[in-house]
C-alpha cells in the first residue's frame, strides 16, 4: 500500500514536470516585418547667376620704398627719411591718413656669391610697404605720380574697388533669382509638369576685390604741372551665384 502510494506521487511529480516541458513549448512566433518603403518627392535642382557691372568708386596703390646702406642702422635711416618725404607728399594730394597703411617692414642683409668662396657680406636692405586707399578717382593718377618724385621706388600696382558693394551685390541676388525661376519654369514645362514651391535655396560668390593691375611705365617726372599718369577705372563685376530645390507634381 505504501508502495503504491509512492508510485502514486512519483507520476504525479512526472505529470507536473512534463506539464511544464508542454506549457513552455506553447510560445506564439511573431509574424513576418512589414517594411513599408516611402517614394522621395520628384523635385528639380537647379543652379544660376546674377552678374552686374558698376563703376568703381575707390582705388588701392601699393608701394614700397627700399634702401640699401653698409650697416642695417643707414639703411633704415635712409628708409624711413624718405618715407617721410612719401607720407608729406601724399598729405599734399590730399589722402587722408586713415587711408595709409602699413602693410610691411622688412630688413634683411645682402650678400654677395661667388664661386668657390664663402658668402660676403654686401650691407643691408631696408624695405617699407604702404597701401593706400583713393576715394577720389580723378587722383589716382597723381597720386602715383607724387609718391614715385618724393621716393617710392617699387609699386605693386593699382586695384579699383567698391565702398559698399551690397547695392551691386543685391541687384545681383535680384538678376539670379530671375534667371533661376526662368530655367525652373522651362524645365517644368519641357517635363509636362507643374512647378511647385522653392524648397530651399542656397548662395555663393559675392563681390570680391580684383587684384592689382601693374603699372607698366610710371613717369618719376612729370613733363608738365598738369600731367598725370592716365589710369583707367573701367567696370567690376559683381556676380551671385545660386542654387535652388523646386518641387514638381504631375
Amino acid at each position: 500500500m505504501i508502495r503504491s502510494v509512492s508510485a502514486v506521487m512519483m507520476g504525479a511529480a512526472l505529470s507536473v514536470a512534463a506539464g511544464g516541458v508542454a506549457s513552455a513549448q506553447v510560445v506564439p512566433q511573431p509574424g513576418p516585418v512589414q517594411l513599408h518603403a516611402m517614394a522621395s518627392t520628384p523635385a528639380l535642382n537647379l543652379s544660376a547667376h546674377g552678374e552686374v557691372r558698376v563703376a568703381p568708386d575707390m582705388a588701392t596703390i601699393n608701394f614700397g620704398v627700399v634702401t640699401e646702406a653698409a650697416t642695417a642702422a643707414e639703411a633704415m635711416r635712409a628708409n624711413a627719411a624718405r618715407m617721410t618725404e612719401v607720407a608729406q607728399a601724399l598729405r599734399r594730394a590730399g589722402i587722408a591718413e586713415r587711408d595709409i597703411q602699413t602693410s610691411g617692414l622688412n630688413l634683411s642683409p645682402q650678400y654677395d656669391y661667388v664661386e668657390n668662396q664663402s658668402p660676403r657680406l654686401r650691407g643691408y636692405q631696408a624695405s617699407n610697404r604702404v597701401t593706400v586707399r583713393i576715394l577720389d578717382l580723378d587722383r589716382v593718377g597723381t597720386t602715383a605720380d607724387a609718391v614715385m618724385s618724393a621716393g617710392v621706388n617699387q609699386i605693386d600696382g593699382i586695384s579699383f574697388g567698391l565702398v559698399d558693394p551690397k547695392t551691386a551685390e543685391d541687384r545681383a541676388r535680384v538678376e539670379a533669382v530671375r534667371a533661376l525661376q526662368s530655367k525652373a519654369a522651362l524645365y517644368s514645362q519641357a517635363l509636362g509638369v507643374q512647378l511647385g514651391a522653392v524648397r530651399s535655396l542656397t548662395e555663393g560668390g559675392g563681390y570680391s576685390p580684383p587684384p592689382p593691375m601693374p603699372i607698366y611705365a610710371m613717369r618719376v617726372q612729370a613733363a608738365s604741372a598738369d600731367a598725370s599718369t592716365p589710369v583707367a577705372a573701367g567696370e567690376l563685376a559683381v556676380r551671385i551665384d545660386i542654387t535652388g530645390v523646386y518641387d514638381i507634381g504631375g
